[in-house]
């Protein structure tokens, strides 16, 4: 009997199959298919001028960028805030896990203004750097800390069931081995979280690279300063430009795909070797 004959354990898994793929070619594939068709109305060579303008280039740089540079520290800092709350119990936890969760139900909007608010020259945080000659509102240093704050409970969220679950007898039996305590954070415990710490960095990398509302705020918004590529997107639409947009969307498309396909070509290598380890 054939794989596509044989009777599923699953009642009505050829409907539920044939309903999922609809949905998926509806909701993901045809809009990006739509995508590719019209950046492809501007030809090759508009289509290569579109994307490598100098404002095109320096917004494409100035997401990916920043973008990467904040999942790095979201990943440093979620993997401390998931230890924090994981292996300590301290007075109010649950309050600082419930605020964790705060990014993803605040508007991007709100948040934006937030930051803008508190990082501005007369705000709570921003009067006493602008003291010592920093300034992050309307700057690109606002973009990185717009994007750390919307990528970091991608990386605490993902990682924290793994750490969880992670049996306490493994660290045990090193210890009792005479392994010192960093042998068995880097020995034991790194190598069960690499899957999951790199899951979150990606999905924080992404958030962060597509991100708008949060970021056009305190971002300032300079063409060639601290534009973002999704705002040079919905400036080229404003433009009635669709064609010049669609083909910046192309581009960042690719790249994240790219990315992220890296990244998940490491997490597989790190899942295999832990397999192979056990």
């Amino acid at each position: 009997m054939s794989v596509l004959t044989r009777r599923s354990v699953l009642p009505g898994f050829g409907l539920t199959l044939g309903l999922t793929l609809t949905w998926v070619s509806i909701l993901i594939l045809l809009p990006l298919a739509c995508l590719f068709l019209k950046s492809a109305e501007l030809g090759w060579s508009g289509f290569f001028d579109a994307v490598t303008s100098g404002r095109t280039l320096h917004a494409l740089s100035v997401s990916f960028g920043i973008a990467f540079a904040a999942a790095l520290v979201n990943l440093v800092g979620g993997v401390i805030v998931v230890w924090a709350l994981t292996r300590y119990d301290f007075p109010g936890r649950r309050l600082f896990d419930a605020i964790v969760d705060i990014p993803f139900a605040l508007p991007t909007a709100v948040a934006g203004i937030a930051l803008s608010t508190l990082f501005g020259a007369k705000g709570w945080l921003g009067a006493p750097l602008a003291a010592l000659g920093i300034k992050v509102a309307f700057t690109p240093l606002g973009i990185f800390v717009a994007m750390i704050f919307i990528g970091i409970p991608f990386v605490v969220r993902t990682v924290q069931p793994v750490l969880a679950d992670l049996e306490p007898e493994l660290e045990e039996a090193a210890s009792s081995l005479g392994a010192r305590r960093w042998q068995v954070i880097a020995r034991v415990i790194l190598p069960s979280l690499t899957p999951a710490i790199l899951t979150g960095f990606a999905l924080a990398f992404a958030r962060a690279v597509g991100e708008y509302g949060s970021v056009i705020f305190i971002a300032g918004n300079l063409p060639n300063v601290s534009e973002i590529a999704p705002l040079l997107i919905v400036i080229r639409l404003s433009e009635f430009r669709y064609a010049d947009a669609t083909a910046i969307a192309v581009v960042m498309l690719v790249a994240a795909f790219l990315i992220i396909f890296v990244i998940n070509r490491i997490q597989r290598w790190a899942q295999t070797r832990g397999a192979a380890r056990h």
